[in-house]
């Protein structure tokens, strides 16, 4: 069952996906991190000529890190099509740095719908995180 989303956030997600640069892959994705206090962040991945480009959810992050944000409420994530466009294994990682037991990752249609909702051990289970290193 879907469910629809703010359709604020449904226009940022869209104008955020046509502004990706993906000339080698083809395939453009936005997201959008949400803090606990509302503020949203979006970012778009953006490929280079030797394919080590950036992520949307590491893009959306670095924009959440620079404006002093360390938590998340809720991630959206929007790829070409109707299909999942879940985040990649170093995107769950980088999530994980900051997410909560709460924290919500939703996977939109174009239409804004929401196609699949994880949790963060869902997503990524028995992760490792901040918690297994030893104090400073």
């Amino acid at each position: 069952m879907t469910h629809p989303v703010d359709p604020v956030l449904v226009e940022t997600l869209l104008k955020t996906l046509g502004n990706a640069y993906a000339p080698y892959s083809h395939h453009p994705v936005a997201a959008v991190m949400e803090s606990p206090d509302g503020q949203r962040f979006a970012g778009c991945n953006v490929e280079v000529a030797h394919y080590k480009g950036i992520c949307a959810e590491a893009s959306a992050i670095a924009a959440m890190v620079n404006a002093g944000q360390r938590a998340l409420k809720s991630v959206y994530v929007m790829g070409p099509g109707e299909h999942l466009c879940t985040p990649c294994g170093d995107c769950r990682q980088r999530i994980r740095e900051f997410a909560t037991p709460g924290t919500r990752i939703i996977v939109l249609s174009h239409q804004g719908e929401t196609l699949k909702t994880y949790t963060m051990e869902a997503l990524l289970p028995d992760a490792f995180g901040p918690e297994n290193l030893p104090p400073r």
